[in-house]
């Protein structure tokens, strides 16, 4: 999946919690929400003054939260976890390297509990 198709699959599913996404889909979305938080406050930051950059910053994080989430549980889905694991970002020093992990691993083949493989269809949203 290429970095467009990824970051528009994340959108068209905007509040789907449902199913499974693959590696790709959430790397990309990850690194486009980097990129437009890089600048908005970089390029932002020269242009604009520090409330505006923080307004725009703070509209953005709210319009982005729930496909954010909703491609994590997808994620998780994937590679054969509840979406309740992604609660593990709340452990203390060790959650946020647990929940690499987790999004780092392989798809489990074949179909799993929320699905068939994503890998396996070539269909994309």
């Amino acid at each position: 999946m290429d970095f467009q198709t990824a970051v528009r699959t994340a959108f068209a599913k905007y509040a789907d919690f449902s199913g499974r996404a693959r590696r790709s889909e959430y790397w990309y979305f990850v690194l486009f929400n980097f990129l437009v938080s890089l600048v908005i406050t970089g390029i932002g930051g020269i242009i604009f003054r520090d409330w505006l950059v923080n307004a725009f910053s703070g509209l953005y994080s709210l319009c982005v939260i729930i496909p954010a989430l909703a491609v994590l549980v997808r994620r998780l889905h994937d590679t054969g976890k509840s979406g309740w694991f992604a609660l593990f970002i709340l452990i203390p020093a060790v959650g946020v390297f647990i929940e690499i992990y987790f999004l780092v691993q392989d798809s489990q083949p074949g179909r799993n509990l929320y699905g068939p493989n994503p890998k396996d269809s070539a269909i994309f949203y």
